[in-house]
């Protein structure tokens, strides 16, 4: 009888619960965004704490279009820029 493995189970897991689409719904990481602001402090103030006026963070593949809710995949993006990207997301990522 063949052994299960475990080992080889996880990473398999921890890959589809990560590439599974978020909806407007479902609640963003709050330590993905304190993680990404450490890395990249905002462009505006220079810190890493607290409001980055004029900038937003932005996922730069949509979690609507499979993006991951983390550092990795976040930027910094002007407001104006971010409202722009927006429109186009919405038309190109519908979920079925």
């Amino acid at each position: 009888m063949t052994r299960f493995k475990l080992h080889l189970l996880f990473p398999a897991l921890f890959l589809t619960l990560c590439t599974v689409p978020a909806d407007a719904k479902t609640p963003r990481s709050s330590s993905a965004k304190t993680a990404f602001k450490k890395m990249q402090p905002c462009p505006a103030t220079g810190s890493s704490k607290g409001a980055c006026p004029g900038y937003v963070i932005d996922h730069v593949v949509p979690l609507d279009c499979g993006g991951a809710d983390a550092p990795e995949n976040m930027q910094w993006q002007t407001v104006a820029d971010a409202k722009e990207k927006d429109r186009w997301e919405r038309k190109g990522c519908r979920r079925p």
